[in-house]
């Protein structure tokens, strides 16, 4: 995790916790938009976006689909 507000005894457990969740549900299969994964896992879509963000440093392939008007929809896959 990065960024200069980050600090590892306050964040680090629920940062974990949120890429644990969001990698696994993202390996199971499918398309998925930003509001979709908030959903499923509970944690907000910034948050869901900055963990796809963690997967892609982290070696997983994260493909981005455009579906419509800034709307775009998410495909994980191991590196």
């Amino acid at each position: 995790f990065q960024g200069s507000t980050f600090s590892a005894n306050k964040d680090g457990k629920r940062l974990a916790r949120q890429l644990e969740s969001v990698k696994a549900y993202m390996l199971q299969g499918g398309c998925y938009t930003l509001q979709q994964i908030s959903e499923a896992t509970g944690s907000p879509q910034a948050s869901v976006s900055a963990r796809l963000r963690d997967l892609r440093r982290l070696g997983f392939r994260v493909d981005r689909e455009y579906v419509e008007r800034g709307l775009y929809r998410y495909r994980v896959q191991r590196g």
